[in-house]
């Protein structure tokens, strides 16, 4: 096989990337986006390594059950969604093999593999949107998002994922940095000053924050920042944050309130909650309410010591609290930590507390503070936790620990070490709130096991 032979492939797989899979006759593995399980086309080969390939399809000769018409311009140029081309039960089959495979291969575990939860809505679902800037072959600003494997902004006028309104404030903002001629980023030569557009709203509350992250303050972002408000009376701040590194990083240390105040309110698991620009929230508010319950009833809180490590702005220990002893979170973020802080006092919980430390530092903050904790909740990164932490953690001796992870594959890694550690992994159950995405939240119950 080689680069640009064109090949006929049998689809018979999807890949947790979300790229159909063939065999080619030499037995390599061929990945290729926007195809189903079920189809048989004509495959341009386009990267070829020692046991697998890149392909593009050149024509579906037998199109998949499973193909559905695609609803969106910008998909396939987009790098957001990939499948917005098979049905969603054929989207959910996949995430739940996403998840099995991760688990019994990678973690080298059997638990009870619980039905996928399905999204509520699969359209116009997400709570925030950040919107690279950069300019067209004409040198006008632009903003979109990157195409697939690279930095260069695809122009999107209306994403199926986002609620409308983003798409109609981020091509007003848009069309104020054309008119005044305002300088753009340029990511290869590093110059320029407007970086991104990022955009959050309150699922319930219908509260809006504008960020505009920028290398440098600019004479016209004031104005700017008026006309965003008066324009959308939904906007309750416009906030700056400056960036001056030459980075993938999207945001920087220095925030400045343009206008109005830089935090919304909204309500999760009948909480009042405060959301700074930089906290983690779920961009999926109904379908992340599902998922704590989840973790909820995996954690049985009643009359327990939560640990609540990579806790964000609270809400998923807060989410426990009312049935709680107590709960004490670990964040790094200071402004969610604040967040948190102020979420507990909101909704009257005096039995939790939060600490500003790296999860590295969890394990010691809680033996300092005298806690032993009957549960341990994680939420990590996507990149998972590193041994030592889960080490530190596993030896607090806690009953239960349960996990939530957008990655199945370093949740199942990092559950196989549980194992180790003497825990087992007794349920595992997959939420979708990224629809569209090959992004899938799991939920995880590891117990001690009696040594």
């Amino acid at each position: 096989m080689n680069k640009n032979d064109i090949c006929t492939l049998e689809i018979t797989s999807i890949s947790n990337e979300g790229l159909g899979v063939g065999r080619a006759e030499d037995g390599r593995a061929v990945f290729v986006p926007m195809s189903a399980a079920g189809d048989i086309c004509r495959v341009k080969i386009l990267k070829v390594k020692s046991s697998y390939a890149y392909g593009k399809i050149e024509e579906i000769i037998t199109p998949s059950r499973d193909r559905k018409e695609i609803d969106c311009s910008s998909f396939g140029r987009c790098g957001g969604c990939c499948f917005r081309h098979i049905s969603y039960e054929a989207e959910l089959a996949a995430k739940e093999n996403f998840i099995k495979d991760a688990f019994t291969r990678i973690g080298k575990l059997s638990p009870k593999f619980l039905p996928i939860v399905k999204n509520q809505s699969i359209n116009r679902y997400r709570n925030k949107a950040q919107y690279p800037l950069g300019k067209n072959r004409e040198g006008q600003a632009v903003c979109g998002f990157y195409a697939p494997n690279s930095h260069r902004v695809v122009p999107c006028e209306s994403c199926m994922l986002q609620p409308e309104i983003f798409s109609e404030i981020a091509a007003f903002i848009t069309d104020f940095i054309r008119e005044n001629k305002l300088s753009v980023y340029d990511e290869a030569q590093r110059r320029g000053v407007l970086r991104h557009i990022c955009i959050r709203r309150g699922h319930y509350s219908g509260e809006i924050c504008v960020v505009i992250v920028a290398r440098r303050k600019i004479p016209e972002i004031r104005r700017l920042a008026k006309a965003v408000t008066e324009r959308f009376p939904d906007v309750k701040g416009v906030v700056l944050n400056i960036n001056r590194e030459d980075t993938n990083v999207i945001f920087g240390e220095e925030e400045t309130v343009l206008a109005g105040v830089k935090e919304i309110t909204d309500t999760m698991c009948g909480n009042t909650v405060k959301i700074s620009p930089k906290s983690f929230y779920q961009v999926n508010t109904p379908m992340a309410e599902r998922l704590y319950e989840i973790a909820k009833e995996f954690a049985e809180p009643e009359g327990k010591c939560i640990a609540d490590i990579y806790c964000g702005i609270g809400t998923i220990g807060l989410s426990m609290a009312k049935e709680a002893r107590s709960v004490v979170g670990v964040e790094i973020v200071e402004s969610a930590v604040e967040n948190a802080g102020e979420n507990a006092r909101l909704n009257g919980f005096d039995n939790a507390e939060f600490y500003c430390a790296d999860a590295d530092n969890a394990a010691e903050i809680l033996r300092r503070s005298g806690v032993k904790p009957h549960v341990i909740v994680l939420d990590p990164a996507r990149k998972g936790c590193d041994r030592k932490t889960l080490e530190d953690l596993a030896e607090l001796g806690a009953d239960r620990i349960v996990m939530i992870s957008c990655n199945p594959a370093t949740a199942a890694r990092d559950c196989g070490t549980l194992e180790e550690l003497g825990y087992r992994c007794d349920a595992v159950r997959g939420v979708d709130l990224f629809s569209g995405t090959f992004h899938v939240e799991t939920v995880v119950l590891m117990s001690r096991v009696e040594k």
